[in-house]
């Protein structure tokens, strides 16, 4: 780093990177001002004073609010990940003072979201009462950005196989079967010798296009000679999708994990087809450098032992016998 590039890191504040951050997350000055807490003349100056230091635009006017420039992306992005490090080292003093303490934010994909994570963050909150938890449910071309700039500590789900490794590093929990599931005395369960092609048919309830479960869903139709189902319903809430699954002739594409529980209680009905391309792990994706904070350390370990149950259970599990 030479002289000039210590000149300007020191002239900067962690006032002026709040606003910088603040004004890009929320694309206005006056709602970025608001989220800080302070008045809009004082984050404009902070802005105006960051960009007389650093001698370059951070932002433009346009009909949607202001954007960054190609340099003000570039100082949001450090912006961000300085103040989550921060955060972290706010959290890590904490939890050194009062050993239970910390926040820890978790991206949530839909593979992680009706068991894995659910039950790692109540052990979590068993053995650290003081810790906060947010959970943010989205698809990796979300989350995975969010993670790279701090806005979130990990990320929970079946992992890309074209993996998300640009500044990351990612550990397998277990590996996760697909399933196709319809209403219990759905016409299709009277149909003998049932095959892939048989269920377009019927309408699909499908997982968005950006999702890996997609993706390789369309790719175990596409291995039989056959055209994906069409796209009637695209949803990865977990709530509209069992429900529509349960009162609908709809067919439903999910990770084994998501409707595990359904199944054992008749609310859904897996259909007899072995989708092993539409199958893979499920993981945890964080960043590659820089210290985790302990409660997200501790978060990850509770990961684990959740995952190592669920392999455990597996064992006799007959779905996996087949």
């Amino acid at each position: 780093m030479g002289a000039s590039s210590r000149d300007l890191a020191s002239r900067i504040s962690l006032r002026q990177l709040r606003v910088i951050a603040a004004i890009a997350d929320h694309g206005s000055i006056r709602l970025a001002a608001q989220s800080l807490n302070v008045t809009q003349p004082t984050a404009t100056k902070a802005l105006k004073e960051a960009e007389q230091v650093l001698g370059a635009a951070l932002f433009t006017r346009t009909n949607r609010g202001v954007v960054p420039t190609a340099i003000g992306e570039a100082v949001c992005r450090r912006a961000r990940l300085v103040l989550a490090e921060l955060r972290h080292a706010a959290e890590e003093v904490s939890d050194l003072k009062e050993g239970r303490g910390g926040r820890v934010c978790v991206g949530s994909l839909l593979a992680a979201s009706a068991r894995l994570l659910p039950e790692a963050i109540a052990r979590l909150r068993r053995t650290r009462p003081g810790v906060s938890v947010q959970v943010v449910e989205g698809t990796n071309d979300v989350l995975m950005p969010a993670l790279r700039i701090g806005q979130l500590d990990l990320v929970v789900g079946r992992l890309s196989e074209f993996r998300e490794r640009t500044a990351l590093r990612q550990e397998i929990l277990y590996d996760e079967i697909t399933c196709l599931t319809v209403r219990p005395g759905h016409p299709i369960l009277g149909r003998p010798d049932l095959t892939l092609k048989d269920t377009l048919a019927w309408d699909f309830i499908l997982p968005r296009p950006e999702t890996t479960l997609r993706r390789q869903l369309e790719k175990a139709f596409h291995d039989e000679g056959l055209e994906p189902p069409a796209a009637r319903i695209e949803s990865v809430s977990v709530l509209t999708n069992r429900h529509l699954a349960m009162e609908t002739d709809a067919i439903s594409v999910w990770p084994h994990q998501v409707v595990r529980r359904d199944l054992l209680d008749g609310r859904l009905v897996r259909l007899p087809l072995q989708l092993w391309q539409a199958s893979g792990p499920v993981g945890v994706s964080l960043r590659a450098t820089g210290p985790t904070s302990p409660a997200a350390a501790a978060m990850l370990d509770e990961l684990r032992a959740v995952a190592a149950a669920i392999r455990e259970e597996r064992r006799g599990d007959v779905i996996f016998m087949e």
